[in-house]
């Protein structure tokens, strides 16, 4: 702790003693030079001790060289110099100073380097470079111990940097928590680190609470009880409690089957145990009379009944428990268990932020898969099987516009309106060789897109293989938004969600402010009638299809930049589009959102309550999904007009 105290105050002010300032590195080393070539833990107090005084910078150099073994000693002058690639390197200046010959080295021990190590981080937390003082932060997180307090409380002040300040003042706080001179100093510290949500918080508070289960008669008087456990109560221990009765002597090992055939067998005497023939043993009523006459003749130990809870009336309050904490300090657990209790109320709250963030990422993924075979399915009421192969062309034409263009900002760029291009097209063709042809029969329409949808996938595994293909996004999308120990999301799903806003809004833009929009919603609600207006139903259709296809494909490139693009990535999107649309409601674009937020958020909750099965998380969802058409089959958002006659 002095020695702490001294570096801090010496480097912080620059209270350094004239003839120890004046001082080059070489001349404290020459000083302590049997200390150094021949270093020892007991023996080296006092050369840290110079070297904290000195303030010198190159100090932290030579420790870190000594800690590694670099240094050497010319056996000519007794100089020691750092080594490194066969020449020798002055430890004031850096410059070289000669090549290593006739040089010994200097090899200190497992404690020396432990030592060196501790001064080494009170000289790097107040070091010039940031990756210095982080690293001495980090180390003393790693082993934290009570003489750390004072040299990084010391280096707070003059710390340039934000970040680093705020996690400095953190570790001081958790430092002073566990090793404070004091109990109120404690007592401040756990206070401070009740607002703080940090896994090293609540892991220094949990260490503070740590206990032990002792006999009520072996507790001592002061000690800081957690709990106590007496006889007759419900909660009461047994399985606790045995081994510590055993221990003490108040209760007898268990005699079990094992011990029982065990101590027979070495009891066997002409073919017999205690006058019983072995062949007679076979039952464990005929074990149990030869044992018993065993120990009446002392030649085994009493029979003792497996340990229950009845032998707790008998002994009494000799089986009285009690748990009592580490941390003899009662105010010190108090403060530190109501800090605790705080801490996890804002923990769970921040994990439910961190689960709704997750299932309104999921929610924005299905609706982009979802809001193509919305609009498909809801003007045209054709079941597209094939909605899926959309979504995977359009991640393919990602990767294939990525092979061409390596720049992956403007490689998405491009692969955004020729996935759109590509899809539209191909569902435009698709609509007019097959679907145009299956009007108002359901189950052929479902049979064609299906095969359709095998056809596109064989075709992909044909041009671009079985195996997944990379689909990468840009540089500025990688890594996570870190709100807090708690919270986090990727910025990819910040994106995806991004996107889902921009694609409801210009839908919404298309069916509520343009001609080809309110064609549309005419035709959805009575062709008949649109017909009869001038409006070409045939040709609505078309562009209708088309359209749905290409913001499948648009979806696809989204999608892709988070999951695998393989042959069957629509596959595992085709089932989750189709329960989207009809829980929120078939044809209508509110109705989609709606489908894909209670599916997303209903899907992350079912996997929060079992986080071992998804499988299960998926089959509970169906399940509830089938229950809840069956209140209300036209979804959250009913459709009026030509779908709700349907």
């Amino acid at each position: 702790m002095l020695r702490s105290l001294l570096l801090a105050l010496v480097v912080i002010f620059g209270l350094m003693p004239g003839a120890i300032a004046a001082q080059t590195l070489q001349d404290i080393l020459q000083t302590h030079a049997d200390q150094v070539a021949k270093p020892s833990r007991k023996k080296v107090g006092p050369l840290l001790d110079d070297l904290a005084a000195s303030g010198l910078p190159q100090a932290i150099d030579f420790l870190e060289a000594w800690a590694a073994r670099e240094v050497v000693r010319r056996a000519a002058d007794g100089l020691f110099f750092r080594a490194a690639d066969g020449a020798l390197f002055d430890l004031d200046t850096g410059d070289e100073a000669g090549d290593v010959d006739g040089v010994k080295a200097v090899r200190p021990n497992g404690g020396v380097r432990r030592a060196v190590s501790e001064v080494l981080v009170q000289f790097q937390l107040l070091s010039p470079e940031i990756a210095r003082r982080q690293a001495a932060v980090d180390a003393i997180a790693r082993s934290p111990a009570a003489d750390q307090i004072a040299p990084l409380a010391a280096s707070i002040d003059g710390e340039p940097d934000l970040a680093l300040k705020t996690r400095k003042e953190q570790l001081a706080q958790i430092l002073t928590a566990r090793f404070g001179e004091t109990p109120e100093a404690r007592v401040d510290a756990i206070n401070t680190l009740s607002e703080s949500i940090s896994i090293e918080t609540r892991a220094v508070l949990n260490q503070i609470l740590i206990t032990r289960t002792v006999l009520l008669k072996d507790a001592p008087d002061d000690a800081n009880i957690a709990k106590d456990y007496r006889p007759f109560a419900n909660d009461y221990p047994i399985d606790t409690a045995k081994p510590l009765l055993l221990a003490a002597g108040l209760l007898q090992p268990d005699t079990t089957p094992l011990d029982v055939r065990e101590r027979l067998a070495a009891n066997i005497l002409d073919g017999a145990v205690a006058g019983i023939p072995v062949g007679q043993l076979n039952t464990d009523e005929a074990r149990r009379e030869a044992y018993d006459k065993l120990a009446e003749n002392g030649l085994v130990p009493e029979f003792v009944p497996v340990f229950d809870s009845a032998d707790i009336s008998r002994h009494g309050s000799e089986f009285a428990l009690v748990v009592v904490y580490e941390e003899p300090n009662s105010a010190v657990t108090d403060a530190a268990k109501d800090a605790l209790e705080a801490i996890e109320a804002r923990v769970g709250f921040n994990q439910f932020i961190d689960l709704s963030l997750d299932a309104l990422s999921l929610a924005s993924i299905y609706f982009l898969a979802a809001i193509g075979l919305a609009i498909t399915f809801g003007v045209m009421g054709v079941i597209n099987m094939a909605h899926g192969e959309f979504i995977m062309m359009g991640a393919y034409t990602g990767y294939v516009v990525q092979l061409f263009v390596p720049d992956y900002t403007l490689s998405i760029l491009i692969a955004l309106p020729l996935a759109f291009a590509i899809t539209f097209g191909a569902g435009v063709a698709m609509e007019r060789l097959v679907i145009r042809w299956l009007y108002h029969r359901p189950l052929e329409t479902l049979l064609a897109t299906f095969g359709i949808s095998i056809a596109l996938q064989q075709l992909a595994k044909n041009i671009f293989g079985t195996q997944a293909r990379p689909l990468t996004s840009p540089a500025w999308l990688d890594g996570t938004l870190v709100i807090n120990d708690v919270v986090a999301i990727s910025y990819i799903r910040i994106a995806i969600f991004i996107l889902a806003l921009i694609f409801l809004a210009l839908i919404l833009f298309v069916l509520n402010r343009t001609r080809l929009g309110l064609e549309v919603r005419a035709v959805t609600q009575n062709p008949g009638m649109a017909a009869s207006m001038g409006i070409n139903p045939d040709r609505i259709n078309m562009l209708t299809f088309g359209l749905g296809s290409g913001i499948a494909g648009i979806a696809g490139v989204a999608i892709g930049l988070y999951a695998k693009v393989t042959s069957e990535m629509g596959a595992d999107y085709i089932v989750q589009s189709f329960m989207t649309v009809v829980v929120g409601g078939v044809g209508n674009v509110w109705g989609t959102l709606a489908g894909a937020s209670l599916i997303g958020f209903l899907q992350k909750g079912i996997e929060w309550l079992n986080p071992s099965n998804t499988l299960a998380a998926q089959t509970y969802m169906i399940l509830f999904i089938i229950l809840f058409i069956q209140f209300r089959p036209k979804g959250i958002v009913a459709l009026k007009g030509r779908a709700a006659g349907d």
